[in-house]
C-alpha cells in the first residue's frame, strides 16, 4: 500500500525531553539510595514510567509500596521541567510541514500521559496539525508492544502497512514495527552508531535530514 499516514513519538523525538526524564529519575532514585548509570538508563528508554520504576525498583530490592510514589513524582516532575525548560527537537517545524503538503494523516503515539502530552503539544504548537494523539499511559502494554502504533493507525482510518513512523527509542522502533509499519528512527546522539537501530526502515541523525528521496526508500 502506499504511504499515506505519518505517526510521531514525541519524547526525544519532537521534544528535547530524555536529559529532564533523566534528571527527575535521578532526583527521585536518589531518595531511595541508588543512582544509574548512562548504560543502565539507556536499556529503559522508551518504557513507560509505571515500568520504568517497576524495573528498577525490582533490580535495586526496593519494597514494592513505594512504586505508585515514585511514579508520581517522576511525572510530575518532568512535567514541571518539560514547561520550564525543553525546546524543541531541530527540524520539528521541516518534518510538519513535509507531511502537511503531502496530504498526510499525521497521528502521535507516545508513551507518556495526557499531562505532559499537553504540556508539549501546546508548546511544540502543533495540536491543529495532529488528527490524533494516543497513549499507551493506560493500554495493559507501552512499547515495545505495538498497540498505541495500531490505535493511532486505527483513529486515523488508515492500515498500518500505509503509516510511517518516526522514533528514537529502540523500544519504540520494536513497537512501530512489530505493527506492520514503516520506521524511521533518529537516535540520540551517543546511541547513533548501535547496530541495533539497523533495524529501521531508515536512519538518520536528525529530522532536518530527512527528505523527498529518502522517503522514496521506504
Amino acid at each position: 500500500m502506499q504511504l499515506n499516514t505519518v505517526i510521531f513519538d514525541m519524547d526525544g523525538l519532537l521534544i528535547d525531553s530524555e536529559p529532564l526524564w533523566g534528571e527527575a529519575a535521578l532526583e527521585v532514585f536518589n531518595r531511595h539510595n541508588f543512582q544509574l548509570t548512562a548504560a543502565q538508563y539507556a536499556t529503559t528508554t522508551g518504557m513507560r514510567t509505571k515500568e520504568f520504576v517497576e524495573a528498577w525498583f525490582n533490580y535495586y530490592q526496593i519494597d514494592t509500596r513505594h512504586n505508585a510514589g515514585a511514579e508520581s513524582a517522576i511525572l510530575q516532575s518532568v512535567v514541571d521541567k518539560v514547561a520550564a525548560k525543553a525546546r524543541p527537537m531541530p527540524g520539528v517545524e521541516h518534518i510538519f510541514n513535509f507531511f502537511i503538503e503531502r496530504n498526510f494523516k499525521i497521528g502521535m503515539a507516545t508513551s507518556s500521559g495526557k499531562p505532559l502530552i499537553d504540556v508539549v503539544v501546546d508548546k511544540l504548537g502543533i495540536r491543529k496539525h495532529l488528527q490524533s494523539i494516543e497513549s499507551a499511559a493506560d493500554l495493559p502494554y507501552g512499547k515495545p508492544h505495538p498497540q498505541v502504533y495500531l490505535n493511532c493507525a486505527e483513529a486515523l482510518g488508515s492500515h498500518p502497512t500505509e503509516c510511517i513512523c518516526f522514533e528514537d527509542s529502540f523500544n519504540g522502533l520494536i513497537a512501530a514495527k512489530a505493527a506492520r509499519m514503516k520506521c524511521v528512527v533518529v537516535p540520540a546522539p551517543h546511541d547513533r552508531k548501535n547496530e541495533k537501530f539497523n533495524a529501521a526502515d531508515l536512519k538518520i541523525s536528525s529530522l532536518v535530514n530527512f527528505n523527498s528521496l529518502l522517503m522514496q526508500t521506504l
